[in-house]
């Protein structure tokens, strides 16, 4: 909705929708510790062919209306240190020392980033050991196979589900183990992240219908065709994507995998305090919201005499 506001058309806006939930710096990195460099390579580098590509696709095939240009909104000036213009020279050089940067950096890092994204990772390592424990192996390689009609499997499950690029990651991991293609698990780490009912919703209501058709089509379509491709990747090289899942872990030393398990536990208290806080929070507001019948309010002594037939005296 900003970047229509700020003039952009519907096909960048489209670009923008698509690239930014199916990759980040942190769905990256833990791809490359879960998977392998050719699961890292393909996500984002698929991610960015299929933005462009719907990007274009919207230019070229979307309602002309919906692109009628926007006067862009240049109402907010800046203000605060970083444009220099609010303090005198030495801070400002202070402000972007090499210490400075890496200092915010490091906050960042740890605090900001991990914070929006523990909850997300959690609940895909969880929901990754419930797939691995509970479904047996090669189950999805002895009654799916690969190819095509696992593609179309992965596309209807990631659709319409609400997951992030950071939680899809472990799930992924935990399918391949299970026999799953790593085409196949490709599919889902590009369709879960970028649709989901709700976000559908909302694209047709900033760009239409016609837009998210597009969107829609040209999520699926490159998925699907990156899938294949990636399938014969591994095929053509002869590497089994069973066995690659989680191996980048065995560049570490133990001592180093354990030190960074605990730092990891240590970082989730706050956001998972936080959560839930705020869930303990809203449960309380929705109660009070909830409107009482009267067969939940207790009685008082005067309408227990009076059903007794026993009126106040």
């Amino acid at each position: 909705m900003s970047l229509r506001k700020q003039g952009a058309n519907n096909g960048a806006t489209t670009a923008f929708l698509i690239s930014t939930p199916e990759s980040g710096v942190d769905s990256i990195s833990i791809t490359y510790a879960l998977l392998d460099p050719i699961m890292t390579v393909a996500r984002p580098l698929v991610a960015f062919v299929t933005a462009t590509v719907a990007g274009i696709a919207e230019n070229l095939f979307g309602d002309s209306g919906q692109n009628k240009r926007i006067i862009p909104d240049l109402s907010c000036p800046v203000d605060n240190c970083c444009d220099g213009q609010n303090c005198d020279p030495e801070t400002h050089r202070r402000h972007h020392t090499v210490f400075e940067k890496f200092k915010a950096g490091v906050v960042y890092a740890f605090s900001d980033l991990w914070d929006d994204i523990a909850r997300w990772f959690l609940f895909g390592v969880l929901l990754a050991g419930f797939i691995t424990v509970l479904i047996p192996d090669d189950i999805f390689s002895t009654y799916l196979g690969s190819g095509l009609s696992a593609m179309l499997l992965m596309l209807a499950i990631g659709i319409p589900l609400y997951i992030c690029a950071t939680a899809s990651t472990p799930i992924a991991a935990a399918l391949i183990l299970k026999g799953v293609s790593p085409g196949a698990a490709l599919v889902f780490l590009l369709v879960g992240p970028a649709t989901n009912v709700a976000s559908l919703t909302v694209v047709t209501g900033i760009l239409g219908k016609r837009a998210t058709a597009i969107y829609l089509g040209a999520i699926a379509v490159s998925a699907v065709f990156f899938g294949l491709a990636v399938d014969q990747v591994y095929t053509s090289m002869g590497i089994s994507a069973q066995a690659m899942v989680g191996q980048a872990s065995e560049v570490m030393p133990l001592w180093v995998q354990w030190v960074g398990a605990l730092l990891v536990l240590i970082l989730s208290v706050k956001p998972l305090y936080r959560m839930t806080i705020s869930l303990k929070t809203r449960i309380r507001r929705a109660a009070a919201a909830a409107p009482q019948s009267p067969a939940s309010n207790p009685p008082d002594a005067e309408d227990l005499l009076t059903s007794a037939g026993c009126g106040p005296t």
